[in-house]
This record gives C-alpha cells, structure tokens and sequence, in this order.
C-alpha cells in the first residue's frame, strides 16, 4: 500500500514504507470509505448457464519450466519488470469454463500475468466438485439463493445471517469464510459442524479508521480493538481500491481473538424451512435457528 519491495533469495516480501503510494493520494485515500480485510477465499457472482452463479478464485499459473525461468530472471534483474511470457505455452490448462478477472489486462487476444507470474480468474461451482465443497455449502443454484453473513441494516454493530438472491450479488466479490478456510482465523463452526458463510467485500466497515500514516496505522493494529483484523481495505470515490497487511507492517496474523469473531450475530434465516426441508445443510440448520442471537460470531452452533 505504502510500496515497498525488499527481496530475499528467490521470494520478494511487500513491506510498508512511510511513503504513501501516489495512486492512493491521487485517488483521495483520505475520504475513502475504509472497511476490514477478511480472512477467507476470493469469490465471485457473475451469470453461468443463463443463471447466476457462484465462480471460485482460480489463477492460472505457469508450468514448471517457465517458473524457473521466471525466478531465475527475477533473481538476476532484482525485479520482474521487462520479462516476457508466453501465454500459450508458459501456463498450466485450467477448465474451459474458466474466465479471467475484470483487470486482467489483454495482449494480442491473450490475457496477460500480473507482477507474480499469474493470471487471475474465476471458475463456476459446480456441486460434484469436491474442490468447492465449502463454497457449495454456501449457495442453493437451483434456489437461486446465498448464505450471508453482514452488517444489519438497522444496526452497523449487529451482524447477521441471512439468505439472499444470488441475483441480489451480481457482479459483487465475496469472502468465503468458515470452518475450512485459511484455518479459520475466526473460529466457526467445528470440525464436526462446519459452518462457512459469504461476506460481500466492502460491506464490514472499520467505524474509526487511523490515520494513513505508518506509525499511526502500525499503532491501531497493535492497540485497538478494532485493530485485531487481518488489514483494512481504502474504497476509494473513484473505484480504486488500495489495501495493507498487518504483514506489511511487521505485525502477525491471526490474532489469537479477532474483532470480527467477537461481534454479536443475529441469524435472519426465515422462510425457507419449508424450502431446504429434508436437506441436511447450512439452510436447513439456519432456518431451524431462525430468530436466535448469539454474542459472538464464534458461539455459532447449529442444532442439527
């Protein structure tokens, strides 16, 4: 965020600088809405088969010979600038239904690798794919329907669950979090009842965001309360989005109690027990708790 690369061996870190990145100014970081980094996988609802659907974040990457050659001009010229691919030949094969992200930029028809090497892009979630089976346990297709944790609308400070359209989400990128995600920094459900929901991104707001200064920043994260995230994420007015991790300030993560798993949770789930009945899932669970609050996202339990 800040911008800084420092270079150890063959892996190249992100360190914070007390340097505020031109594109943040220039995008007037200062009034832009700040919200927290989550802690989860990358998702995202776009049309599939005339339907809409949740897609899974899938980066092509490059196959092993161009890797090596990658790091080993990476190694030499300190930087990645200046090296060439070659797109057909360089990358793993990915699913044909996969479809690379918005800012992917394009050369001679060919969707072009970012600053690591990858490409980033989406692949739709299919229910047989064992790969996908957390974001499968978040989203009915053929309802149409999504599990959603977000803040209430008549309470910021109150989150809830709740069931939404998925045509409600279109175009949106959420945060898959739960059980089985990153080693759940939040501590959801259990092994023997997993619990995962989505989160649209921008939707958590941080209420009193520090100062864009290094030391400032660096000093919430460490003594507020509000500061046990993983980072904050800068919308900025015109769509520029500029982020930074607690890792770029020489902070750990997790924290051992995170601020989003300390918040109250209301479930809002109403209306589908007829729906989900007879299916032993996250919708079925939810609506059977429908009405029930509980004072921490972690105490979520289900009673199956």
């Amino acid at each position: 965020m800040f911008g800084d690369h420092s270079s150890f061996g063959l892996q190249f870190q992100v360190v914070a600088t007390e340097n505020v990145n031109p594109l943040a100014l220039e995008a007037d970081i200062d009034c832009a809405l700040a919200t927290e980094k989550l802690d989860g996988t990358c998702c995202y609802v776009t049309v599939y088969k005339g339907q809409p659907h949740l897609w899974a974040r899938l980066d092509r990457k490059p196959n092993k010979q161009a890797e090596k050659r990658f790091k080993k001009y990476q190694h030499s010229h300190r930087s990645c600038k200046g090296f060439t691919w070659n797109v057909e030949e360089d990358f793993k094969t990915v699913p044909e239904t996969w479809i690379p992200a918005h800012r992917v930029k394009h050369h001679g028809g060919h969707p072009v690798p970012d600053e690591h090497g990858h490409i980033p892009g989406w692949v739709p979630v299919e229910k047989d794919n064992k790969q996908y089976c957390w974001h499968s346990s978040v989203v009915d297709h053929q309802a149409g329907a999504a599990l959603v944790l977000r803040p209430n609308a008549e309470d910021e400070d109150l989150l809830e669950i709740a069931v939404v359209p998925l045509a409600d989400l279109m175009e949106q990128t959420l945060e898959l979090i739960g059980t089985n995600i990153n080693g759940n920094p939040y501590g959801l459900g259990s092994k023997k009842q997993p619990v995962h929901f989505l989160v649209s991104h921008g939707s958590i707001r941080v209420r009193n965001p520090p100062p864009v200064a290094l030391h400032q920043l660096r000093s919430w994260f460490r003594e507020s309360s509000e500061g046990r995230v993983e980072g904050i994420v800068w919308h900025c007015n015109d769509g520029t989005l500029i982020k930074v991790h607690r890792h770029h300030l020489g902070l750990t993560w997790p924290e051992r109690e995170t601020y989003f798993g300390e918040r109250t949770v209301v479930v809002h789930v109403d209306g589908t027990a007829e729906e989900y009945v007879g299916q032993k899932d996250l919708f079925t669970s939810f609506s059977a708790l429908n009405g029930r609050c509980f004072s921490r996202v972690q105490d979520v339990q289900l009673d199956l």
